[in-house]
Formats: C-alpha cells, sequence, structure tokens
C-alpha cells in the first residue's frame, strides 16, 4: 500500500474500524479497506487503525486461517489496535435472517467508549460493514460513517439457485435500515448499492468506490496460455470458480490454455482435481503472477458490492472476462463483461485464445474501464474528504507529531524463555520467521488485562526455531494462547519438535475441560469413554492429539483412529469457556505414533482448529478383596 503521511502540519485523526485485517491486502475486503485507508491518509488525515478480530475467528472455525500481518499495519498506520472478543458470533440463525447486531461485540463497544475518552481528539470514525454498526453509539463528537461494503438485507436469496445456506452475515431491510441510521454518512460500493441504501435511511449516501492505481500499463498479449483467478475463501468465490473450473476442465486438451488459481480459496479447494485446472495457493507476489498471466477471469455467480478481483486484474494491466456480475459497478459496454454465465465464460476465452485482433481490443476496452472507474473514484474521495473536513470546521484539530507513525512493532523484545523462542512484538504472520523460525502460538489478553494493553498489536509470541531441544522444556504455564494452524493441519514441522513444543504448551488454558477413562489398551493405541463438545462427533474434523505422560516427563503424539457416540455418560464433568460447546458422551479410538513403551494415563491436549481441549485421564479405581 503506497501510503504519503503528512507530518509536517497539524493533522486530523480518523479511526478506522474493521472485522478484518488490513494487511496483507489478500481478500476483496481487506483491498476495499486499505484502499479507503490510503484515500484518507492522501486526503491529509492520519488513521487509527482498530483490528476486531472477527475473521480470524470465523475463519478458523471452517479451518482456514488467512494471513495477518500486524507488524505491517503497525508502521502503515498512526496507531494500530487488536481487539479479540469472547462473544461467539453465530454462523446460522433460525431466524429468518440475522438480527442487526447478532455479529456485534460488547469487546467492541468497550473499544470504542475506551478509544473516544482516550483521544477526544478524533474527528471521524469508520466503521466497516453494517454488522459492527453499533460501536458508533459509543463515539460520541465524532463524524460517524459506515462503509457498507456490500448489502445485506435479503442476502440469502443469492444462495437458492445453489441449494446452499450462506456462511456469512444477512439481514432484513429493516434491520439494515436501522444500522444505516446510526451514522451520519454512508459510504456505497457502487451505484445501485447506493440507490438502495438511500431508499433505506435519510443519512447521507456518498458513492465511494475504491480508486486503483495503475502498477502495469496494458499490453495485449498476442494469444491466451494462462487464466487466472485470484481470490478469498468465501462463498461466492467458491460456488463461481468451482462451478467454472468444472467446465473449464470439461473437453480440456493441452492446447487451451491453463486456469491457475490462486489465493486462500485454494484451501477450500484442495481436494480439486481437474484436468487444465491447477492450484496455486497463496501468492506472496501477485505482481510476479499476474506478469505471468495472459488473461483472468470474472465467472460470478452471485454476490453483491464490487467484485475487487476484477479492478485489481485491470490495474496490473491484464484483460479481464467475465459475468455481468462480476463487472457490476464498473458499467462495463464490452461483451466480454457481460457474459450470461460459465459457459460463456469459457466461450468467450477460447474465441479469443488465438486471435490477436480480438484480444487487443479487449484490453483496449479494459484499459479505457480502468480509467472512467478511477477518475469517478477520485472524485468520490474528494467528496468524502470534503464531507469530513466540513464536520470538523471550529473545532481543533489533533496534533500529530511524526514520532506518532515509528513503528511500535520495530522493536523486539525477548522475553528469556530458551525454547519454544519467546519474543514480544507485532510479527503475527504464520509463516516462518528469519529470525526464529515457524510461529506456533500467539498471547491472547483477557479482559481483565490493562485495556491499553489488551488492545497492544504486540503480544508474546513463540516460535520452533530450526533446531529441535536437547533437554526437558519447561512450562509456558496457565497463558491463553492461539494456535497456529501447523499444529492441526500443515504439519510442517518434525514429530520431535511438535511433541516438545506440546510438552512446553501443556497448562496452556484451555477452551474445555474433562476427565475420562480408559476403556480399552491394545498394543498400537487404546480407547477412552469421554464427554466432549458434540460437533467434533459430526463430519471429519482435523484433529492433533497429544498424551502428556502421568509422569510429567514425555509428550507423545497421538493419532485419532475415530469418535462414535456412546449411549452412556461416562460420569465426568466438563467445563468450557463457551456456551456453544455441548458435552455428549463418546468413545474416542488413539493409536500411538510414539514409542511403544506409551501408556494409556496422564493427560491429552485435544487440539483442533478454533479450540484447546484438555482430557485428565482418570486411573480406574482400586479394587479391595473382600471377604464373605
Amino acid at each position: 500500500m503506497s501510503i504519503e503521511h503528512t507530518l509536517g502540519s497539524p493533522t486530523s485523526t480518523v479511526l478506522v474500524v474493521a472485522p478484518m485485517p488490513a494487511a496483507p491486502a489478500s481478500a476483496g475486503n481487506r483491498k476495499r479497506l486499505s484502499l479507503i485507508c490510503s484515500a484518507l491518509q492522501r486526503a491529509g488525515f492520519a488513521v487509527d487503525f482498530a483490528y476486531f478480530a472477527h475473521e480470524d475467528q470465523v475463519y478458523r472455525r471452517f479451518g482456514q486461517h488467512p494471513p495477518t500481518d500486524l507488524a505491517k499495519m503497525s508502521t502503515t498506520f498512526q496507531r494500530t489496535f487488536l481487539i479479540e472478543t469472547q462473544d461467539i458470533i453465530p454462523l446460522k440463525t433460525r431466524s429468518p435472517a440475522f438480527g442487526i447486531d447478532e455479529w456485534g461485540s460488547t469487546a467492541l463497544d468497550r473499544f470504542v467508549s475506551w478509544y473516544a475518552e482516550e483521544y477526544s481528539d478524533t474527528v471521524a470514525i469508520l466503521v466497516n460493514y453494517v454488522f459492527l454498526s453499533r460501536c458508533l453509539d459509543h463515539a460520541p463528537n465524532m463524524l460517524k460513517i459506515i462503509d457498507t461494503h456490500d448489502r445485506f438485507a435479503d442476502r440469502q436469496l443469492q444462495y437458492r439457485p445453489f441449494r446452499a445456506e450462506p456462511n456469512f452475515y444477512y439481514t432484513d431491510s429493516a434491520s439494515e435500515a436501522a444500522a444505516l441510521d446510526r451514522a451520519d454518512v454512508v459510504l456505497a460500493i457502487q451505484s445501485e448499492e447506493a440507490a438502495h441504501f438511500a431508499a433505506l435511511t435519510d443519512r447521507q449516501v456518498l458513492l465511494l468506490p475504491p480508486m486503483f492505481p495503475v502498477r502495469s500499463q496494458f499490453s495485449a498479449p498476442y494469444g491466451i496460455r494462462k487464466i487466472g483467478f485470484v481470490g478469498h475463501g468465501n462463498d461466492p468465490n467458491l460456488f463461481s470458480i468451482g462451478k467454472f473450473a468444472h467446465e473449464w476442465a470439461a473437453g480440456w486438451t493441452p492446447d487451451r490454455p491453463e486456469l491457475r488459481i490462486a489465493g486462500e480459496i485454494c484451501n477450500a479447494l484442495g481436494s480439486l482435481n481437474l484436468p487444465g485446472v491447477s492450484l496455486l495457493g497463496y501468492v506472496d507476489d501477485l505482481a510476479a503472477f499476474y506478469a505471468d498471466t495472459d488473461l483472468i477471469v470474472a465467472p460470478m455467480l452471485m454476490g453483491s458490492g464490487l467484485k475487487m478481483k476484477v479492478a485489481e486484474a485491470l490495474s496490473y494491466g491484464v484483460p479481464v472476462v467475465g459475468t455481468e456480475i462480476g463487472f457490476e459497478g464498473f458499467d462495463a459496454e464490452a461483451p466480454a463483461h457481460k457474459c450470461a454465465g460459465v459457459a460463456a465464460v469459457k466461450a468467450t476465452i477460447l474465441k479469443l485464445q488465438s486471435n490477436p485482433v480480438a484480444l487487443k481490443a479487449l484490453t483496449e476496452a479494459c484499459a479505457e474501464l480502468l480509467e472512467r472507474f478511477n477518475a469517478m473514484s477520485q472524485q468520490a474521495e474528494a467528496e468524502l474528504a470534503s464531507v469530513i473536513k466540513a464536520s470538523i470546521r471550529g473545532r481543533s484539530a489533533s496534533v500529530v507529531p511524526a514520532a506518532a507513525f515509528a513503528s511500535s512493532a520495530a522493536s523486539v523484545e525477548s522475553v528469556g524463555q530458551s525454547w519454544p523462542i519467546c519474543v514480544r512484538s507485532a510479527n503475527s504472520l504464520l509463516s516462518d520467521d528469519p529470525a526464529h523460525g515457524q510461529l506456533l502460538a500467539t498471547e491472547r489478553f483477557g479482559e481483565d488485562a490493562a485495556l491499553a494493553t489488551q488492545y497492544s498489536p504486540e503480544r508474546r509470541r513463540w516460535f520452533a526455531g530450526s533446531t529441535p531441544p536437547l533437554e526437558k522444556q519447561s512450562s509456558i504455564g496457565p497463558v491463553s494462547v492461539a494456535l497456529s494452524p501447523e499444529w492441526v493441519r500443515g504439519k510442517r514441522l518434525t514429530r520431535e519438535i511438535r511433541e516438545s513444543a506440546a510438552y512446553a504448551f501443556r497448562d496452556i488454558l484451555a477452551d474445555w475441560t474433562t476427565q475420562c477413562r480408559c476403556v480399552g489398551v491394545s498394543s498400537k493405541g487404546f480407547v477412552l469413554a469421554v464427554p466432549m463438545p458434540s460437533h467434533l462427533l459430526t463430519g471429519t474434523p482435523a484433529i492433533a492429539a497429544f498424551l502428556i505422560a502421568a509422569d510429567g516427563a514425555h509428550a507423545h503424539e497421538l493419532a485419532i483412529d475415530g469418535i462414535a457416540p456412546l449411549s452412556l455418560s461416562p460420569g465426568y464433568a466438563f467445563k468450557a469457556s463457551r456456551l456453544d460447546l455441548t458435552p455428549v458422551p463418546a468413545i474416542v479410538k488413539i493409536s500411538c505414533m510414539g514409542p511403544a513403551s506409551v501408556v494409556a494415563n496422564g493427560t491429552v491436549l485435544f487440539l483442533t482448529d478454533d479450540l484447546i481441549g484438555r482430557i485428565t485421564i482418570v486411573p480406574p479405581p482400586i479394587r479391595e478383596n473382600i471377604r464373605p
């Protein structure tokens, strides 16, 4: 993100609140967020950014772990805050639609109240999405802005043609109107939605499509060898590219272009194995990806808002072919931007494949479209800036010293533990750290921590290093942590390191705890009768489990061979930090992955994507011989 800080003069501050991180900009909503923040900074405002870790909770429950770069955010914005919540975000509702505040959070409300008192000179608050609008009621004396991103009234109706249920928020018109009425200004990403919002509220509605800086000039390809799609793992992307991938693979021959799918969506498409289709996974270097792609496809079959993937591809100078839904909000005119469905997108590409004249015409149409779009966006940015400045006339602007832009993440503080390597920093990316290796876990602050500390992006983080430890490790203690996905899914580290790490983390705070008894032992493993969260008995959840030996000397990785319901309760208490964790009796079959000497006693750390369980194996009762 290119940012121009205005450091030499008094600067007014805008607080931006979002349920997704601003970096890396690896999804459409993140791109929208980062571009709006850039627009505010270009207009001369300093931006304080508050990341409400909503997206992290939701995607962990689906086994996805979108990257979050708090260190970069700390260097991009004047101040960066991290708000974690113990509120559980409901993914389903029995009502016809979600209530407007069902995805809100008391933790976010408390943060905004604290921030408004701590930084009372802040001139405006911009909240992303209507479902977080309640926090605006806790921001007195600020201009209140909602960036809607999408229309959420009746959004669930888009799923009916796919015979599917939405996994994201939707509501009704009355609730959406109530949310908009909490704001002074409502931002719409495209003209059709601006008209929709204007019909729901008497608040000022501004059209604000994001301006995409030109990163590469257009150059028409002479032919098409590679077509591409970059996307996040949301439902519109999954339904659309999934259907297009199967359409593209039908009748594919090696003389046709290869479809390359990139981004976090690949985690959800992991089982996709089709001719002519390849999954690249998360791509760090988007410029290289676009430079090696002749044409981008936007075969969108559902979704609202603006398709950021289209604007991004155009900004890299790559022509795009897509459906009419894919180009909503762009005022597209070319037939290749108005395809009726995935079959029409495929047919259009095959016609263009070896037609340099048609490819040149399409490329020129794309260049003109981007120029018109950015001109409209630039005018909209100026209008928003003038509205904010008009609201602060007569009040003194907060002066932001140049030092405020210094990165709090630049300092990495070692906190003394030899292994796992423990440092205090904002380095939150789930990737190898050049100095410390693989990120294993990140400290979570409870609401009993001091507020300024609670909202800091700097946390204790534990890394695996490059070599396994040689001696027994001390416990990190009863700390609340978020484990990295390596524990449950990737498993890139050796078992020796994984077991050593589990031993060091043996006392971490669990989301649920219980006891169990061993009801069977074999040469390969054992069977436990245990109460456990009901959702673990449905589907095939990814699980990592470790047995901490009763003597406290070792940790052994276990393999879960099966979980089945048990008709009779084993009679042990079940304690959980979340109300949605309903216990049911179960039989768990376990194999030992370590030495044959492992026996069924001790404590089992039971790890799933978003939960930590601790199961204590209770020794069988001692039977005494009683004489008659």
